[in-house]
């Protein structure tokens, strides 16, 4: 793998196999997503609630990065008209459409079939070119397919090695969707922790750098957050190195359904 590596969605469309996570990035948003694309970042993620979109139009526009060269992904909220939310998102990031349009979080009752058809008719209308879904269980996304027809592309969930679920990766590897980490990083509140340190030390890199190898040799898609132009290079800086069998099984052992937000949306 390498920073222009992309994994195949159920679609056919390819997505990179790492991101650029902008919640809470609203200080020179703009001036940092055009050092991430400058960087070799190829994919952003946010959302209408982040605040940070109209930021990240300005630093696409910065950048110079073709629309075709980079992936955009953004979220509609579990309280919105999900066809009109797609529509507002494009017109705050300046775009004519998203590669991927997510429901941010399933509504407090059901999982938001009204919701997935509207991003269904944004998605036939051209104003997306895939869609899926964030923080949902597996039945969730059962009631949608049973619904619809329709299987989301990617279900994008809080995932660490301190935090994820061997089910749910199952059930996604079943159903032909990807998952994207978001807080892969653990908001920096398990960086300390002896195990990744002592692996880190053995591959030169640092912790974080070694929770984004783990997340691709696990076939999940990271979406670390920086707001510094040294992070941004240490968090991509991750293909030159491999996590022998012994190491990620050590990784995988951390598991203690942790969550930065208390609990595990879909645990």
């Amino acid at each position: 793998m390498e920073p222009a590596s992309a994994i195949r969605l159920r679609s056919g469309s390819s997505m990179p196999v790492m991101g650029l996570g902008t919640w809470q990035l609203e200080d020179d948003t703009a001036g940092i997503v055009a050092h991430a694309l400058a960087t070799g970042y190829r994919m952003i993620d946010t959302s209408g609630d982040y605040g940070t979109q109209p930021g990240i139009g300005e630093g696409i526009r910065r950048s110079g990065v073709d629309r075709d060269d980079f992936f955009l992904v953004t979220k509609v909220e579990e309280t919105d008209d999900a066809y009109e939310a797609t529509r507002r998102n494009l017109d705050q990031l300046g775009l004519g459409r998203a590669d991927l349009m997510l429901i941010h979080r399933p509504p407090v009752n059901g999982a938001g079939v009204d919701l997935w058809e509207g991003l269904i008719r944004a998605r036939d209308e051209g104003l997306a070119t895939d869609i899926g879904v964030s923080n949902y269980r597996t039945g969730q996304i059962d009631a949608l397919v049973s619904a619809t027809g329709e299987v989301p592309a990617v279900n994008q969930i809080e995932w660490s090695p301190f935090g994820h679920s061997d089910a749910m990766l199952r059930y996604a590897k079943q159903r032909g969707l990807v998952i994207q980490a978001y807080s892969p990083l653990t908001r920096t509140k398990r960086l300390d922790d002896p195990t990744l340190e002592e692996i880190a030390r053995r591959h030169g890199k640092t912790p974080a750098q070694v929770i984004l190898r783990w997340d691709l040799q696990r076939g999940a898609v990271p979406l670390p957050k920086a707001n510094r132009p040294e992070h941004l290079e240490e968090n991509i800086d991750v293909f030159d190195f491999e996590l022998p069998a012994d190491e990620m099984t050590k990784l995988n052992r951390l598991n203690e359904h942790w969550s930065s937000l208390g609990a595990l949306p879909y645990d």
